[in-house]
């Protein structure tokens, strides 16, 4: 009987959804894989997408924070100040990869900006002085090649409106990504918690994004139909459902299948580009693509057993960072 409470117990205290991670994983990635083609489709400039993404999804994640602090307490300060750090970092992010998009195509952009994978590591050795792995440094150049190849600049006609514009866009967008999990991941470590680290964060970047709209000059703040419709859908779809999904399920995988997962956001991006838009990146931009999607898989597979998408070590990372600000 001791032994039946103390199962009983442990299902109680347990963290919701720990049994559905993988399908909660999958499910997240699919979401976001349709956001750069919700940013086209509304065709809004980059800054108002950016607001609009965030504001649109504040009512929905508000009131499942609301409800997690009724039910669990409220959040240190220590919590939130993590959490509205990485919504910094997501309104460079959005502006940026935004910005990547319209110069690059749907598809080209999410694959650069999925660059990060093999960024956090150098994060590490740059600030901390910890040297990556030996795959980590083998998947550095392969990404780089990719990268160099997806920007046009060693062919002539290459897919895009700049290419190589895009390109900056798309990797400034990857830094600033990496920061965003990193910092996201540090604001939600109460398992039980996904919605209120992200709705902190989403309601952070959406103030940003405002400013940031403002002074760049191209932010529109009246919403106008039908693109406020491909915006709502954004918020709903990619930052509300997917992003809860992804927050809920990655932590609670290994990193070999989330190694995996990684690749369906861009590599769905690319298809569904290529499908709904006519989006034809030429051979040598595809060949950067298939480059960077084999880095990113080796740079993850290299982290196995590690402590899933976002690994113990890279919390730690943060933590180093963080305590020394």
């Amino acid at each position: 009987m001791t032994a039946v409470r103390d199962q009983s117990s442990l299902a109680a205290t347990r963290p919701p959804f720990d049994g559905h991670a993988r399908a909660c994983a999958v499910l997240g990635a699919i979401a976001i894989a349709f956001s750069s083609i919700l940013v086209r489709l509304s065709h809004a400039s980059p800054s108002t997408a950016a607001i609009f993404r965030c504001a649109y999804a504040l009512p929905v994640l508000g009131l499942l924070a609301w409800r997690e602090d009724r039910r669990f307490g409220p959040r240190s300060w220590r919590e939130r100040r993590a959490a509205l750090a990485a919504g910094a970092f997501f309104a460079a992010d959005l502006i940026l990869w935004h910005h990547s998009i319209a110069d690059v195509g749907a598809g080209l952009a999410t694959v650069l900006a999925n660059v990060q994978v093999v960024l956090v590591p150098l994060v590490a050795w740059a600030v901390l002085a910890e040297r990556p792995g030996r795959r980590v440094l083998v998947a550095l150049p392969v990404a780089l090649l990719g990268v160099l190849l997806i920007s046009g600049v060693l062919e002539h006609g290459a897919f895009g409106h700049d290419p190589t514009r895009g390109t900056v866009f798309g990797l400034g967008a990857g830094v600033a990504y990496v920061g965003f999990l990193l910092t996201l991941r540090h604001g939600g470590a109460d398992l039980r918690r996904p919605a209120g680290p992200l709705f902190d964060a989403t309601a952070t970047a959406t103030v940003l994004c405002v400013i940031a709209g403002w002074v760049i000059g191209d932010a529109r703040l009246v919403p106008r139909w039908p693109g406020a419709g491909w915006l709502i859908t954004l918020a709903l779809t990619s930052q509300v459902l997917g992003w809860l999904l992804i927050t809920i399920s990655l932590p609670r995988l290994p990193a070999a299948l989330t190694s995996v997962l990684l690749t369906i956001q861009p590599v769905g991006s690319v298809a569904l580009a290529a499908l709904i838009f006519g989006e034809a990146p030429s051979a040598l931009q595809l060949a950067g693509v298939a480059l960077v999607l084999v880095a990113l898989l080796g740079a993850t597979r290299s982290r196995e057993g590690r402590g899933g998408w976002i690994s113990r070590k890279r919390v730690l990372i943060l933590r180093k960072l963080w305590t020394s600000m």
